[in-house]
């Protein structure tokens, strides 16, 4: 069936008119559900091509598609990625015509498309919308309707994209709740998982990292019939760990992307650990299945983008074609998760300049607007964060400490300051409190830092205004930040980062400051809406004499 659309489009900030263009309906699939905030699929049948085909499908082609919402003059131009046979995951596919788009739509109402497919050099990663030439289903077009969303509770497609909208908190576009984070740091290698297509240790690691791929074994137990698997049965150790996560109240994980030449050894999203610009269809549509399952439950992806021992292996640190083309992949394939937050890197060594690039480059290819922070090292938070302060497309801290957690609770305060000073209030996370050694410690005996954990890092950063906290395993103990196989080794440390959650969210967030002028005697911290609503922490238990009125 063949048929013709207006489309309204948008250029040089003026909403235009396309004129109608004849393409065939068979030409793009549309799946998913059209529903507000859900994922929803299109895939056009384009070249043949493979993963190692001549003509680079990663680079050398570009999909991008224009989505727009007449009424609510909405314009998102959406990156796409070449997807082999359309079902590599179970496949294990390398080569095909089908070339894909993810969506959210922010709206319901009427959505008209407009497929931008282009071939060149290097015509992937530029943002130039006329770079490269026209070829295949350039031009295709069509439209659907989205309607309201039907989910409700911790399902991010209740809540809506997760943006940094000016305040120290962010919040979900669709249900307007601000977000205070809680859940896991480790293992950071979370992607180092048996049941992933091409995934495995790379050789020299020297005894030094877990000598395994992650199985996840002790969870398999809490797979539910009707959970997702791939392949087969595979995939229900990670899934299970993730049931159990949210089932504790945690609503984020926080994971590495690739770790190549770092610690684990065991994340790429490339073809090769030393390939740099092949993308592993059949893996990447596997992470899909389970950031998916992710999304469903409620738990923030936290993308680290890179560590410390690997941030100068694309491009020499700088923003170059390869660092371009891992976020543009990264983007296409997993921007459209609602709950999906973007770190710089883990204990981040790249210049002001080339974090400020990096910034700069991802906000204007994600049509979302995803949050971005940076992870640095304990005491070179002035160093790091001082030149991003105000910087319009930097959103927040993510910040490691040592040892010394009692730290927290001013640290956290004083960069909430200077960022509202700076004119961008900036969330704070404390995503890896602890020595590197500890970390936090599993439950029980005979080294249990849970109480000082809570007092200083939980509570400590909350009460001044944070956005949450994640917790780092270190390397002492079984279940550590590389090998962890079972998060029930901290059983009772994610029930108090409930409580502490679900005190702080009933709260009005977004109109209390730290106000530790209000309280003397005995180490207490004041959390308050003055006048109004005043929370007082007692780290040392006992009495406090508490100020109102003023």
């Amino acid at each position: 069936m063949m048929r013709s659309l207006f489309c309204i489009a948008w250029l040089a900030g003026t909403w235009l008119t396309v004129a109608p263009a004849t393409f065939a309906q068979s030409d793009a699939r549309i799946t998913g559900e059209l529903k507000q905030w859900h994922r929803v699929t299109i895939t056009f049948d384009g070249p043949k091509t493979s993963e190692s085909g001549k003509v680079n499908p990663f680079r050398d082609y570009r999909l991008n598609v224009a989505f727009t919402n007449e009424k609510e003059k909405l314009h998102l131009n959406v990156p796409g990625y070449f997807a082999a046979d359309g079902r590599a995951g179970e496949t294990g596919a390398t080569e095909g015509r089908k070339w894909r788009v993810h969506f959210a739509p922010p709206a319901q109402g009427r959505w008209f498309y407009q497929a931008s497919f282009r071939t060149g050099k290097d015509v992937a990663i530029s943002l130039d919308r006329t770079a490269g030439e026209a070829t295949g289903f350039d031009a295709a077009q069509g439209s659907f309707k989205i309607g309201p969303t039907d989910k409700k509770g911790r399902d991010f497609r209740y809540h809506g994209a997760l943006r940094h909208v000016g305040k120290r908190y962010l919040q979900f576009a669709g249900s307007k709740q601000y977000f205070i984070k809680g859940g896991a740091d480790s293992p950071e290698n979370f992607l180092g998982y048996v049941d992933f297509d091409n995934t495995y240790k790379i050789a020299g690691d020297k005894g030094k990292k877990a000598q395994q791929l992650h199985e996840y074994k002790p969870h398999v137990k809490d797979w539910k019939p009707g959970d997702p698997t791939w392949r087969g049965d595979k995939g229900k150790g990670m899934i299970g760990a993730l049931n159990y996560l949210a089932a504790q109240g945690m609503n984020s994980v926080y994971f590495l992307t690739m770790n190549v030449t770092g610690d684990g050894k065991d994340v790429w999203p490339w073809t090769k650990p030393n390939e740099r610009d092949r993308f592993d269809c059949s893996k990447l549509d596997q992470w899909e299945v389970v950031f998916t399952h992710m999304t469903q439950l409620g738990l923030s992806q936290y993308f680290i983008t890179q560590e410390t021992e690997n941030d100068q292996l694309l491009d020499g640190g700088d923003l170059g074609p390869l660092r371009k083309l891992y976020y543009r992949e990264l983007i296409a394939r997993f921007g459209h998760h609602p709950g999906l937050i973007i770190n710089l890197g883990e204990e981040n060594t790249n210049t002001d300049a080339q974090r400020k690039a990096f910034c700069d480059y991802l906000k204007e290819l994600d049509p979302y607007d995803h949050a971005i922070t940076c992870h640095t090292y304990p005491g070179q938070y002035d160093k790091v964060y001082g030149d991003l302060l105000g910087h319009k497309t930097f959103d927040g801290l993510s910040v490691q400490t040592n040892a010394n957690v009692t730290i927290i609770h001013d640290l956290t305060k004083k960069w909430l300051l200077k960022s509202e000073a700076a004119g961008r209030p900036w969330a704070i996370f404390i995503d890896e409190p602890g020595s590197a050694q500890k970390g936090v410690t599993p439950d029980g005996p005979p080294d249990n830092n849970h109480d000082e954990m809570r007092i200083h890092a939980l509570w400590g950063s909350l009460m001044a205004g944070s956005s949450g906290v994640e917790w780092y395993f270190g390397y002492k103990y079984p279940h550590n930040d590389l090998n962890c196989e079972d998060w029930r080794s901290r059983h009772d440390l994610w029930r108090q980062t409930r409580i502490a959650l679900e005190f702080f969210q009933k709260l009005p967030l977004d109109e209390m400051v730290p106000a530790d002028q209000l309280v003397e005697g005995n180490a207490a911290t004041c959390f308050a809406k003055p006048g109004e609503v005043i929370a007082v922490h007692l780290p040392k238990g006992g009495t406090a004499k508490l100020t109102v009125g003023h």
